[in-house]
């Protein structure tokens, strides 16, 4: 998809390109503000200083349009983690920054997490399971970095479990407050590391 899409970016003049990132960042917007259902041409048109005219010249169809804005939704909440990692200097400090920046992104958008899984379910329905599949993936890739950092035995796996488990404790907090040592207990348990 990341191919694909910055393919189609170097094929448009800089004014194009342009255009199609107002396009990207208004459905970006009302992907957070009203869901998958919300996301229509009417909305990110409304959203954005472009005709609906123009989103169809540069988005074959909604889907394509909503996996570019996941993908960008994605990229930045993958730097902003990556980020609150390269902050600490110990490998140990550097996982606990990474999964605390993680969990506070989505404490500080509830929104966020309820479209993450609508997004997943919504590609499973229609078996389009490559887009979301390479985002799990890019979040996967954090924590498989900083756990090989810290030669964690069977750090793949443990990425992995990892990253299920942030999904499912991000999921909870929009319910209830889950201390971070209450989460640091339980990766603890999944990570092999101390605290």
């Amino acid at each position: 998809m990341h191919d694909r899409q910055a393919g189609l970016e170097c094929a448009f003049s800089p004014n194009r390109a342009e255009k199609r990132t107002q396009i990207i960042e208004a459905a970006k917007q009302v992907l957070l503000e009203h869901g998958l259902e919300g996301c229509t041409v009417r909305a990110v048109a409304a959203a954005s200083p472009l005709t609906k005219s123009a989103i169809h010249y540069y988005f074959q169809d909604m889907n394509d349009l909503v996996d570019t804005a996941m993908t960008a939704h994605i990229a930045a909440f993958v730097r902003t983690v990556r980020d609150a990692a390269t902050e600490e200097t110990d490998p140990l400090q550097r996982f606990w920054a990474a999964t605390e920046s993680y969990l506070s992104l989505f404490q500080g958008e509830p929104r966020a997490i309820m479209l993450w899984h609508e997004y997943w379910m919504h590609c499973v329905r229609q078996g389009r399971l490559t887009a979301i599949d390479g985002m799990f993936g890019e979040v996967t890739s954090i924590f498989l970095d900083l756990l090989s950092a810290m030669n964690v035995e069977d750090a793949p796996r443990r990425a992995r479990m990892l990253a299920s488990y942030l999904i499912g404790t991000a999921t909870r907090q929009t319910v209830s407050t889950y201390p971070f040592t209450a989460v640091q207990a339980e990766i603890g348990l999944i990570c092999s590391v101390v605290r």
